[in-house]
C-alpha cells in the first residue's frame, strides 16, 4: 500500500486553476504521463483520483488509458480499505463514446458488429465519488488491437458527469498514447521517479508534448517529497 495523501493534496493545490479553463459545470480533463516505464504514474494518478474524490461535489472518473496493460480497476479493488466496496459493473460511456476503436470489428450473433463501447466498463467506489474504468480486454478475439482516436467526442461527453477526468496513459518508452491524447486534454502532467529514466528522454517528451498541442501544467517526483512545477514554470497556474 502507498499512501501519498499530502504529496496528492499539495498538487491538487498547485493544479487549482492550472487546467485549461472548462465551461461552467464541465468537468477538466488531466493526463498523467511519464516518459519512461517504472516512474509510477499509476500509482499517482490513482492516489490523486482517491484525494480528489473525497472532496467532490461531483464523480471523479479513474481512466485507464493504458489499453494493452489494463491494471487501475484490479489495484483499487485490491484496497478495499481505501477505497471501499465497489459497485456494479456499468457502463462507462454516458453516450455511446469511447476513446477507441477496435480493429477488426467483432460480430453479434445476427452479423452486426459489436459497438466499442460495450468493451469498456466502469465500477464505482467511495459511495460513488470515484469511478474507474476497464477494457473488457479478455473478450477480445485473436488479432483484434485496440487503436486511440486522435479526436473523440468522449471526453466532452464525459465532462457533463465528473468534476474530473484523470487520464492514466502508457509510459512514452512503450505507447505514443501521450501524445495522441495530449491536444484533447486540458492539460498534462509528467510524473519522474528518482533515479529512474533518463534525463534526455523527460525533456524530449515534455517539448513533443507541446508540439503536439498539449499544456504541461507541472510535474510530480514520485518517491519524493517534492512536488514542483515544471523548469521554466512559475506555478502550474501559469
Amino acid at each position: 500500500m502507498v499512501d501519498l495523501t499530502r504529496e496528492m493534496a499539495d498538487l491538487m493545490a498547485a493544479l487549482k486553476g492550472g487546467a485549461r479553463a472548462a465551461d461552467s459545470g464541465r468537468g477538466r480533463v488531466i493526463l498523467f504521463a511519464a516518459a519512461c516505464g517504472g516512474e509510477g504514474v499509476s500509482t499517482v494518478v490513482r492516489e490523486y483520483a482517491r484525494c480528489e474524490a473525497a472532496f467532490a461535489r461531483r464523480p471523479v472518473w479513474l481512466i485507464d488509458a493504458d489499453l494493452r496493460q489494463q491494471t487501475q480497476l484490479e489495484a483499487v479493488l485490491d484496497e478495499p480499505a481505501r477505497f471501499g466496496p465497489p459497485g456494479p459493473v456499468s457502463s462507462a460511456t454516458p453516450d455511446g463514446s469511447v476513446f477507441f476503436a477496435l480493429e477488426p470489428k467483432a460480430l453479434d450473433a445476427q452479423g452486426q458488429p459489436v459497438p466499442d463501447s460495450q468493451y469498456l466498463i466502469a465500477r464505482s467506489f467511495l459511495d460513488k465519488r470515484l469511478w474507474v474504468t476497464r477494457l473488457r480486454d479478455h473478450l477480445l478475439l485473436p488479432g483484434q488491437k485496440t487503436r486511440l482516436f486522435e479526436q473523440s467526442s468522449y471526453w466532452q461527453a464525459l465532462r457533463t458527469h465528473a468534476q474530473a477526468i484523470l487520464v492514466d496513459a502508457p509510459a512514452f518508452d512503450r505507447s505514443d498514447a501521450v501524445l495522441r491524447l495530449a491536444p484533447l486534454v486540458d492539460g498534462v502532467v509528467l510524473v519522474v521517479s528518482e533515479g529512474e529514466g533518463e534525463i534526455d528522454a523527460r525533456v524530449a517528451l515534455k517539448t513533443q508534448i507541446e508540439q503536439a498541442g498539449g499544456r504541461l501544467l507541472g510535474m510530480v517526483y514520485n518517491k519524493s517529497r517534492a512536488t514542483v512545477p515544471l523548469a521554466g514554470r512559475k506555478s502550474a497556474h501559469g
